[in-house]
């Protein structure tokens, strides 16, 4: 656990993406998201709003030729409405835009928590706190390769299956 607060957070956010890679995360956290006590969770804040922290985020991702977002958000926030959130449906619209063309997963929020739970034990996780104070805004990013996909691992590994240097013999 390594929590910082200032502004630089951009900063800190550049310095450690040459460092992440495949099964890694970074989470733009709404502000009431906990400070983890995982090693691995390094807790940073940003002392801005989650959409532009999340814009900046993805912009430094997509920049580095190594590494790509997949982007997991809550369900619930689908069912978070202004009467109970004043904001909820603009920050919605304001996620929608941001994430266009992304690839997205909606799961339960617990889910996700157990997904970077399990993630945090073996892999480092850059947590940026933000002030959101709508409930289930955190969007989870799970790092994935950026030079290697789903349907080249499927190739290699039916390849690697049919190869006598590869069995078990």
């Amino acid at each position: 656990m390594n929590a910082r607060n200032g502004s630089s957070w951009l900063h800190t956010l550049s310095q450690r993406l040459p460092l992440l890679g495949h099964r890694n995360w970074i989470v733009i956290a709404d502000a009431a998201y906990p400070l983890q006590t995982a090693p691995g969770i390094e807790t940073i804040v940003a002392d801005t709003d989650l959409t532009t922290a999340l814009k900046a985020a993805l912009g430094e991702i997509e920049a580095a030729p190594h590494v790509r977002p997949v982007v997991h958000l809550d369900a619930e926030l689908d069912f978070v409405t202004d009467a109970d959130a004043p904001g909820a449906e603009a920050l919605r619209a304001a996620l929608r835009e941001a994430l266009d063309g992304q690839q997205t997963v909606r799961l339960p929020h617990e889910e996700i928590i157990a997904k970077l739970d399990a993630a945090g034990r073996s892999f480092n996780i850059l947590l940026i706190k933000t002030r959101e104070t709508i409930p289930y805004t955190s969007v989870f990013i799970e790092l994935d390769c950026g030079y290697w996909n789903a349907r080249a691992e499927s190739a290699l590994r039916q390849a690697m299956a049919g190869s006598p240097l590869t069995s078990n013999a």
